[in-house]
């Protein structure tokens, strides 16, 4: 069911590896059992909502109207042990946007691997695998942060000033030796449930998605950049998710309390 959105990123703050909040978030939902509050599930987008859609399927002419994309799942620490819950918790998402929007054609979602998530919730409930790609973020070596791309303007801008460009998008291997900083790239996972016979009609249109293995533990690899278009492979890096000194959004002190109750 719907919950407010400080409720949400309350329980999030508290529950989830990650405080960054997707910027494109259009629900807020509560996963209840005996009238307390045991997850939270939000909808909305990436920041590429139209091409998404439309590199998913180029077959089709599809609009960002026609799917969704759960954008964090987190559940209280208590139902860790219920290794259904996750699935239970996604057949209930999955009924509510059947019943209140029934335009939307698919449910678009990634486990990260760069945190060592396979997406096995995500198996256990009857997602599609799309197959995985190659994404990149910063490692403060000196606090652990994980830096996100997005997030790494000012640094950006330092690393143009020094290197006497007018702009970079990327950092520069030594830029990063001076500040102590790795790039380090990892997989995404992208699964996708069909929501009506239409969508799994446009779904099996696609061979390259046919008959793709679920990915495991194993497939999960991290590689860590140590010169220009150079990479070595490494065991999963140990980030410090609470800390913030380069990512902008920090955790709004005034609604971390929470009440997980339904009164």
């Amino acid at each position: 069911m719907p919950i407010s959105k400080d409720r949400a990123i309350a329980f999030i703050f508290q529950y989830h590896y990650s405080q960054i909040m997707p910027r494109l978030t259009k629900y807020y939902l509560g996963i209840y059992e005996d009238k307390v509050l045991k997850g939270v599930i939000t909808l909305g987008y990436g920041t590429q909502p139209l091409g998404t859609i439309k590199k998913l399927f180029y077959k089709h002419d599809l609009k960002s109207k026609d799917y969704l994309e759960i954008g964090k799942m987190c559940f209280i620490r208590d139902v860790n042990g219920d290794k259904s819950f996750g699935s239970k918790a996604i057949s209930v998402l999955v009924k509510w946007i059947k019943a209140n929007m029934k335009e939307v054609k698919f449910l678009y979602t990634m486990a990260d691997g760069i945190m060592g998530k396979a997406g096995y919730v995500y198996q256990a409930s009857s997602f599609r695998y799309l197959g995985s790609f190659w994404t990149s973020v910063y490692m403060d070596n000196d606090t652990k942060e994980k830096i996100h791309p997005r997030s790494a303007k000012k640094l950006c801008q330092e690393n143009a000033i020094l290197e006497n460009k007018k702009k970079v998008f990327w950092l520069t291997q030594s830029f990063c030796d001076k500040k102590n900083i790795s790039k380090i790239d990892g997989l995404m996972f992208r699964y996708i449930m069909p929501l009506n016979k239409e969508a799994n009609k446009i779904l099996d249109e696609y061979e390259t998605y046919r008959h793709l293995a679920y990915p495991k533990d194993k497939d999960i690899l991290y590689k860590k950049r140590i010169g220009e278009k150079q990479f070595i492979y490494i065991e999963q890096p140990k980030f410090n998710m609470r800390s913030f000194s380069h990512n902008h959004q920090k955790p709004n002190e005034t609604i971390i309390q929470l009440d997980l109750f339904d009164n």
